[in-house]
């Protein structure tokens, strides 16, 4: 998300970059191209027209201090600006009430509400070790309740029954009583949604609301709709005590206006964005983070957090361990590593969140890396156990038996072979270090001169501290 955004501001902030000072003159050439490049990420008109006079303001009356230089101080303004915009911090759900904690989500058909329901139930029931039950009240959309029932089942939770014969408000109360009965935290009540707003849809949605008196009603809305998506979450919030917003395909979205403008036109906070179709794929949602990632500066802390959950420690401690001893670093290892690259959003999800790498990052995605890491996946997977512990040994006829097993080509397994020979010569140096190391050599995956950077280049060093 915000590639767009990012590219036209780091371009238009270079400009302002070296000048002696902030002046009238510098500051609005400045501003007209900061107003274009948000209006074309599909920023609200009235969003842009607000944020941009708010910095023109500061811009304005700011002395540029002795250790910064006019573009970083302007860049600095604006930064702090989004953040306002954005909502300045991340608002967590508020479950301090009698259990169950109630969580009701509305939206339109198709804006992602009963994935949502399974992630944030197992966001729940993992992150914050609730017990969470979910229910769907959709007695329209064929197959939503198997739809639950199926993603409930994956994420661990159990779905309380409902039928396309039952009443939204009559599933709503017969949850509830059955959450207090077996001492559930928190209930999610997945709703219906329609192709359009209707009278229809918000009379019921607003009877199923009565009746469940949640303590959370989020919106779930789908980043790719744009401009539309402010009408949408205006109108719903016209018709319900919205307390947040779920904003999803965040992931498949470049521009990023959306996020930018829902909280503004609102006044309500997005607490949570879906970056994906797997059901882990929800993040909080950090107005200073985004902030960062906008501006090119990067998401140290997210990365960081990323690699606390899913960075498997017992595997990376057995890798440094067998690295240390002098022995060799087989393809095996190699497997592991890219999975775990794949698990924390694949190398375009990781540069996207370092600083600087921005750039590097939409190389990657517009160089299929995930396709690529795959076609290495299936590569390995066609060798025998014998083939991974000794790729140096793959003779010919070895090597078309692979391919033809893996349907791939010759050069594509010449071209794994080589990048693997990369990193074991990086990972023969390695002394310690542990992932920081291990991250820094997964950067020779990135496509270049000849199938991949220097053993070592990619990834800067500290990322796994």
């Amino acid at each position: 998300m915000f590639e767009n955004l990012q590219d036209r501001l780091s371009g238009t902030f270079k400009k302002i970059t070296g000048k002696a000072r902030l002046t009238d003159d510098n500051i609005q050439a400045t501003l007209r191209e900061v107003r274009k490049a948000l209006l074309e990420a599909d920023v609200a008109l009235p969003v842009v027209k607000d944020f941009v006079g708010r910095v023109r303001s500061r811009a304005l009356g700011t002395q540029v201090g002795k250790a910064l230089n006019p573009g970083q101080q302007f860049l600095k303004i604006v930064e702090s600006e989004l953040v306002e915009m954005m909502g300045e911090a991340n608002e967590s759900l508020n479950l301090a009430v009698q259990p169950p904690a109630v969580i009701l989500m509305a939206g339109l058909q198709g804006a992602g509400k009963t994935t949502s329901v399974a992630k944030l139930a197992k966001f729940l029931t993992e992150r914050q070790k609730k017990k969470v039950l979910v229910v769907s009240a959709d007695v329209y959309r064929p197959a939503a309740i198997a739809q639950l029932q199926t993603l409930a089942t994956e994420v661990g939770v159990e779905c309380f029954p409902s039928t396309t014969e039952d009443k939204p408000a009559d599933i709503a109360r017969s949850a509830i009583d059955h959450a207090k009965r077996q001492f559930y935290d928190v209930l999610l009540v997945d709703t219906a949604g329609r192709l359009h707003i209707d009278e229809t849809l918000m009379a019921e949605i607003q009877e199923l609301h009565q009746v469940a008196n949640p303590i959370e009603t989020l919106f779930v809305i789908d980043a790719m709709i744009g401009q539309d998506a402010v009408n949408t979450a205006k109108a719903f919030n016209d018709a319900l005590p919205l307390t947040g917003v779920i904003l999803t395909k965040a992931d498949g979205d470049a521009r990023g206006g959306a996020a930018l403008s829902v909280r503004q036109v609102t006044g309500k906070p997005i607490k949570f964005l879906g970056m994906g179709e797997k059901v882990d794929a929800l993040e909080p949602f950090h107005p200073d983070r985004i902030a960062s990632r906008i501006l090119g500066m990067g998401d140290m802390m997210s990365l960081i957090e990323d690699a606390e959950r899913k960075i498997d420690r017992d595997k990376a401690e057995r890798l440094v361990q067998k690295v240390t001893k002098g022995k060799r670093f087989d393809l095996n290892d190699l497997r592991d590593q890219l999975q775990q690259m794949q698990d924390m959003g694949g190398l375009t999800g990781l540069m996207d969140k370092l600083p600087g790498m921005g750039n590097m990052a939409q190389m990657a995605q517009q160089a299929d890396m995930g396709k690529q890491f795959k076609m290495m996946d299936a590569l390995i997977g066609s060798m025998t156990p014998w083939e991974r512990r000794h790729p140096d040994d793959l003779n010919s006829s070895r090597k078309r038996r692979i391919t033809q097993g893996s349907g791939t080509q010759i050069q594509d397994l010449n071209r794994l072979l080589k990048q693997h020979k990369q990193m074991a010569k990086m990972m023969k140096k390695m002394k310690g270090g542990g992932m920081t190391k291990m991250m820094r050599g997964l950067g020779g995956m990135m496509p270049g001169g000849g199938g991949g950077m220097p053993p070592g280049g990619g990834l800067p060093p500290g990322m796994g501290r």
